[in-house]
C-alpha cells in the first residue's frame, strides 16, 4: 500500500458509517478480484488494505462488532497464508470469491449505509 500513514489518517477523517462502506467496497473488489482470477498481487493488496481498514477502525465500535471485525480480519490473514504457500487453485479463489462478498454485505449491513 503506498504510503500507509497518508492513507490512515485519510480514512480515519471519516465518519464511521463511511469507513464501514470503504471497507465493504474493498472487500466487493477482493470479490470480483478473486473470481477473475487475475493477478494474485492484487488480491493481495485488497486483503491487507481489509486488514488496515478493520485495525483502524474495530476499536471504536462496540464489543460485539469490534469482535466481528477482529474475527474477519483473522479470516483475512488466513486467505493471505494460504495465497503465500502455493497460487491458490480455482475453487479456492471461487471460496475466497463468495466469503468476500459475505463480509461485504455485512460490513454494508454493520455501516447503516443500507437504510
Amino acid at each position: 500500500m503506498i504510503d500507509k500513514e497518508k492513507k490512515r489518517e485519510r480514512f480515519l477523517r471519516d465518519p464511521l458509517p463511511l469507513r464501514l462502506g470503504a471497507l465493504a467496497a474493498t472487500l466487493g473488489r477482493i470479490s470480483s478480484s478473486a473470481r477473475r482470477a487475475n493477478d494474485p498481487a492484487v488480491v493481495e493488496q485488497f486483503l491487507q488494505e481489509a486488514k488496515y481498514y478493520i485495525e483502524w477502525t474495530a476499536a471504536e465500535f462496540d464489543p460485539e462488532t469490534a469482535a466481528e471485525l477482529v474475527s474477519m480480519q483473522r479470516l483475512i490473514t488466513l486467505w493471505q497464508k494460504v495465497g503465500q504457500t502455493a497460487p491458490p487453485n480455482p475453487a479456492q479463489r471461487l471460496l475466497l470469491a463468495v466469503q468476500a462478498r459475505e463480509w461485504s454485505k455485512r460490513t454494508l449491513e454493520l455501516s447503516g449505509l443500507l437504510e
